[in-house]
């Protein structure tokens, strides 16, 4: 027969009979096994706590505690211990009630030295594809974690890249319409400031924000002539250049994630009265986002300058909103702006001034590094890599047990 214990495996023999213990302990040793004997279920606690034990042979009934309470406690405090039960004629149903509570097997007293050995071997080999398919869990599980943070690490360096292409595009659309390079980006800061104070934040504040830079996305479509004039408008112009909410919303309503910035943009121009446009909504009909955004667009239309006239102080402007609180404005977001303050909407606009836009060159830079992060994350985690286990061990592997 061949040998399984080529390392003299760990057999803790626990019978409170002396001669099953010598008889079996020998039988042990001649097969190769390091057998080591205790006389009560205390005591074979005590010896697998000092050394690590792969398997426990125990008699069912013993004086003080039993088998069973044994072979409980080792499924407590030593899972990874096979247990196998002796249990003498006439106990085969309580031997088949340890299997039930986590038995490996049992034999029946006195046991034949290859039923013994067999129901080792069994016993070991069971314990080690168990070990093994532990081992199999714990690196999947650690492999699903790292992947799981390079995805989420590649997923916000691909949201920072449409950020910075949203940037790159409202930049450019600034500029057609002789505007300061950082005005959208100041509506931004102005609009997320009193969403902050109203207590939004995380995806909805995001949202709200991509809102805001994109505003005036629609006067892509807007003729230069009506665009850049530098006198009033007549009134059709007036009716092409009221146009641009609703051009804006069906240039973005179809991507994904602008779903909510696009309801935004649609819905700059709306009043809180009613009086405004596309669609005269009023009141709470009109997305958050576009009422919070009309109080910050506002604030920084009067304070910047225009080539046909000079912007006004803070104070001034502060007041007129608090003026038309009511009509044009949510007097709820009135509120909560008048909260931040005239130096506190100041020095968001100081702060913008620090602000520098990243070149074309930057932004593909970024974008091709967050494709490339996107596409490792995203690589199956089924993909077998050296070193890395089977399922299921293959073949019997006979061999001492660690």
């Amino acid at each position: 027969m061949d040998n399984l214990a080529t390392a003299a495996t760990r057999v803790l023999l626990v019978d409170d009979d002396e001669s099953v213990r010598d008889v079996i302990s020998v039988l042990l040793r001649e097969e190769g096994y390091e057998c080591v004997v205790a006389t009560s279920a205390e005591m074979a606690l005590d010896l697998a706590a000092a050394e690590e034990t792969p398997l426990v042979i125990s008699d069912m009934k013993m004086p003080g505690r039993d088998g069973l309470w044994l072979l409980e406690t080792f499924r407590q405090k030593y899972p990874d211990t096979a247990v196998i039960m002796l249990t003498g004629y006439g106990d085969t149903e309580a031997a088949v009630d340890c299997l039930r509570r986590g038995a490996v097997d049992y034999l029946l007293k006195p046991p034949r030295l290859t039923d013994l050995i067999r129901a080792i071997e069994r016993a070991l080999a069971k314990r080690r594809i168990e070990l093994a398919r532990q081992r199999y869990q714990r690196k999947l599980e650690r492999k699903v974690r790292d992947r799981t943070h390079e995805l989420r690490v590649a997923l916000h360096d691909i949201a920072s890249t449409y950020q910075n292409t949203l940037l790159a595009l409202v930049a450019a659309l600034d500029a057609r319409e002789h505007e300061t390079s950082d005005h959208s980006q100041r509506v931004v800061r102005y609009t997320s400031a009193i969403a902050g104070v109203m207590g939004i934040s995380g995806s909805e504040l995001e949202e709200i924000g991509r809102g805001a830079l994109l505003h005036d996305i629609g006067k892509i479509g807007v003729p230069d002539a009506v665009l850049l004039k530098p006198g009033k408008l007549d009134s059709s112009e007036w009716l092409e250049m009221r146009k641009h909410p609703e051009v804006g919303h069906q240039m973005i309503q179809n991507i994904p994630f602008l779903d909510t910035p696009a309801q935004i943009v649609l819905s700059h121009q709306e009043r809180f009265d009613g009086n405004g446009y596309p669609r005269r909504l009023r009141g709470e009909e009109i997305h958050i986002g576009a009422r919070i955004f009309s109080v910050a667009d506002t604030l920084d239309a009067m304070t910047s300058d225009r080539p046909y006239r000079m912007g006004t102080s803070f104070k001034n402007a502060i007041a007129e909103i608090q003026r038309c609180s009511k009509t044009q404005f949510d007097p709820e977001v009135v509120k909560a702006f008048m909260s931040i303050g005239e130096e506190g909407l100041m020095r968001i606009k100081a702060e913008m001034k620090m602000f520098k836009p990243k070149t074309v060159d930057e932004l593909d830079a970024e974008a091709q590094a967050a494709e490339d992060a996107l596409e490792h994350a995203m690589s199956p985690l089924s993909k077998q890599e050296d070193g890395e286990l089977p399922l299921v061990p293959k073949g019997n592997g006979r061999r001492a047990d660690a």
